[in-house]
């Protein structure tokens, strides 16, 4: 069996979906989170209970090789530019990007020591398309993309580093966003092919940038998002 990979951000959603998907292929998984959720259901599923956003609790180590990481830990702050708060700005940075930064940090040792080995970031369609209402989101995710260019840079050839950019996912982390008919079908109506994302959809993006399927691709933001960053429909 090859090196685990590593998933912060495991216990629901986009997470849970992606260890799910790994595990599947007969991939070892370490899920680094503050909850369970379902992991004990899957086989070659390691769960190690930390708080990556809280400072004051150092990561717990992890001995042996990686064969990839994905961070998953995310915001969902829609408001007004005039109602958003420096606060607001900081706490969107701190999850989304310093986040990151602190667990790719604490991990590079082990990514290194059986390339190539692969990192996934996650972006947001409202980079690229500009949406109204995500500036602390579209600010903290647009940090991800260029984390995500600049390492893949410096840590070629041996670890690969991209971002996958969703738009409107079903998951508990947008359960306020779809949580009556009406909502959903005006979600599904804004992308062309007339729906909304589903967590299956990332995991499958996610695990393909994590394998050695995707062997040529670094530097790259995968679009997932039903065609909305780049198609308008008449």
């Amino acid at each position: 069996m090859t090196a685990p990979y590593l998933i912060v951000g495991a216990s629901s959603g986009i997470g849970a979906a992606t260890a799910k998907r790994l595990t599947a292929e007969n991939l070892s998984v370490v899920a680094m989170c503050r909850h369970k959720g379902a992991l004990d259901e899957l086989p070659n599923a390691q769960f190690m209970e930390c708080d990556v956003l809280n400072m004051s609790q150092e990561l717990p180590p992890i001995e042996g090789p990686l064969a990839g990481l994905v961070y998953l830990p995310g915001t969902i702050n829609l408001k007004p530019f005039t109602r958003l708060t420096v606060d607001d700005f900081r706490t969107d940075f701190e999850v989304n990007c310093l986040g990151a930064t602190r667990v790719i940090q604490h991990v590079l040792p082990n990514l290194k020591k059986e390339p190539p080995s692969s990192i996934v970031l996650m972006s947001t369609v409202a980079v690229a398309q500009g949406l109204p209402y995500h500036a602390s989101i579209s600010a903290a995710k647009g940090a991800n993309e260029g984390l995500m260019r600049a390492l893949a840079a410096e840590f070629a050839p041996d670890i690969r580093v991209n971002a996958v950019a969703p738009s409107l996912t079903d998951t508990p982390l947008a359960k306020h966003l779809l949580d009556d008919e009406k909502k959903k079908e005006h979600a599904a109506l804004r992308h062309p092919l007339k729906g909304v994302g589903a967590p299956e959809d990332l995991a499958e993006a996610i695990a393909y940038l994590l394998s050695p399927r995707a062997r040529w691709v670094t530097g790259q933001v995968l679009h997932v998002d039903g065609g909305y960053s780049t198609l308008k429909m008449l």
